[in-house]
């Protein structure tokens, strides 16, 4: 089947940083750059790089998980919003060496010692990650989204203060207010939502709230919403009320990078993310700041949330970086949401509600009610179809009894099968398998496994 225009993974650009601090062991005058370039054209790896015949000999249980899992998400659709396929240069320095340093603090201010190498790879995620976003301040520590939002949250936020985010029945996110997480035992946190008819923010409302309870800060971000915000309209709002702007783009991140969407940083005070997702890298967090917010931001992250930086992770993060600054990655990340627009319609045209009547972003959510099936069933008969999907709330008035009058409907993205190099042509045949596993066709399944196999995530691993 012929590829779209998703990026290949292995057209990472060549980046060097400027670091000159030579490496130990290194020769009179060699740098770590010396030693790296050198290592590279002999063909060498590092000592203790990932060994999978170790592993197999070692620990052939455990390496029996690994190869079932990566049978796994070969052999179905992986619709996950929240997920992708990382490249091999990402999983590389995920498995690395880098994983044995402790290095808690920053580079040059570290309470550990021999953490000149790892200073350097931080430094350059760091310098990345501020030039891909235009940011003047970038935290690359984050080990997720929440360790992210719990930062912001802490380096500008008390216990008690007031917060506005979008409520959890319309798509917030835990750290949004959820009485079960943190921030809704610590802060004082008033939903706002969507238009029950359209599916769609209502700016005017959002600022009526504000006007009422004169938030400390505002988040804007969600888990569900499919549509892009207006980062204008929400900085007016909090420059009316004297609110700090947060922006939760753990979602959109990727779309930013490459794009497809618009991005807050111009905007909001703090911007949080995460590095997975449709931006491709490894499972972390990032935090984006002005130079005005940036000590409180890092102070929150070490010493008051985190301990050590997980280097490994760091170091696979700017790999990222680097790979989201191509002009492929742009063109993927447009796919993405081309492809998105596609599977939308295609859906909607066998009978499913699609919420907003459409989307701007990887994200579509749906309730399968017209198909006489709730969001439960509808995620089970599609994962015996070897079609992977969350569910999600969809939006529905408020009452005092919530929880009964709660609506739930399915949520997907086009990530991972764009990253595979599906396009919109595709997206038809992915909306028709989906009706046919919710019908409960038997054949379905082998469809599905016949699909994916000319789509292969990782066609160069044999």
């Amino acid at each position: 089947m012929p590829a779209t225009t998703a990026s290949p993974r292995s057209e990472t650009p060549d980046t060097r940083s400027p670091a000159t601090a030579p490496a130990s062991g290194a020769g009179p005058g060699e740098t770590v750059e010396d030693r790296a370039r050198a290592a590279r054209e002999a063909g060498t790896r590092p000592a203790g790089s990932p060994d999978f015949a170790a592993l197999l000999r070692q620990d052939p249980e455990i390496a029996g998980i690994l190869l079932g899992e990566s049978a796994r998400q070969s052999d179905g659709l992986q619709l996950i919003a929240a997920e992708n396929f990382t490249s091999p240069a990402v999983l590389a320095a995920l498995g690395s060496p880098l994983g044995n340093k402790y290095a808690e603090g920053y580079p040059g201010a570290r309470h550990h010692g021999g953490c000149e190498i790892v200073d350097l790879a931080e430094r350059i995620a760091v310098e990345r990650a501020k030039a891909l976003f235009g940011a003047e301040h970038a935290n690359v520590q984050a080990h997720s989204g929440s360790s992210a939002v719990l930062a912001a949250y802490a380096a500008l936020l008390r216990p008690g203060d007031t917060v506005l985010a979008m409520s959890l029945p319309h798509g917030g996110h835990l750290t949004h207010g959820s009485p079960a997480n943190f921030s809704g035992r610590w802060f004082d946190f008033a939903g706002y939502g969507v238009d029950e008819e359209t599916g769609l923010l209502d700016y005017d409302a959002i600022r009526e709230l504000a006007r009422a309870r004169r938030p400390k800060a505002i988040v804007c971000g969600s888990i569900s919403y499919p549509r892009h915000l207006d980062y204008a309209a929400f900085r007016d709002i909090a420059d009316e009320t004297g609110a700090y702007l947060i922006a939760d783009v753990a979602h959109p991140l990727g779309l930013i990078a490459g794009g497809a969407a618009p991005s807050p940083v111009p905007y909001a005070d703090v911007v949080c993310g995460t590095t997975h997702k449709v931006l491709r890298g490894p499972r972390g967090g990032l935090i984006l700041c002005g130079t005005k917010l940036a000590e409180r931001i890092d102070r929150a992250v070490f010493p008051f949330t985190q301990g050590g930086a997980q280097m490994n992770a760091v170091a696979a993060k700017a790999v990222a970086f680097a790979e989201a600054a191509t002009p492929a990655f742009g063109a993927y990340a447009h796919q993405v949401t081309a492809n998105a627009r596609a599977l939308a319609e295609a859906l909607s045209g066998h009978g499913l509600t699609i919420t907003t009547g459409g989307t701007d972003t990887h994200l579509i959510t749906a309730d399968t009610a017209p198909l006489g099936l709730d969001a439960r069933a509808a995620r089970g008969r599609l994962a015996a179809a070897g079609i992977v999907l969350d569910t999600c709330a969809l939006p529905c008035a408020e009452s005092p009894d919530v929880l009964a009058n709660r609506r739930t409907g399915i949520r997907l993205g086009t990530a991972a099968v764009t990253t595979q190099g599906m396009g919109e042509a595709e997206m038809k045949a992915v909306a028709e398998l989906i009706v046919a596993a919710l019908e409960e066709d038997g054949a379905v399944r082998s469809r599905t496994v016949a699909l994916v196999h000319g789509f292969p995530p990782y066609p160069d691993s044999g």
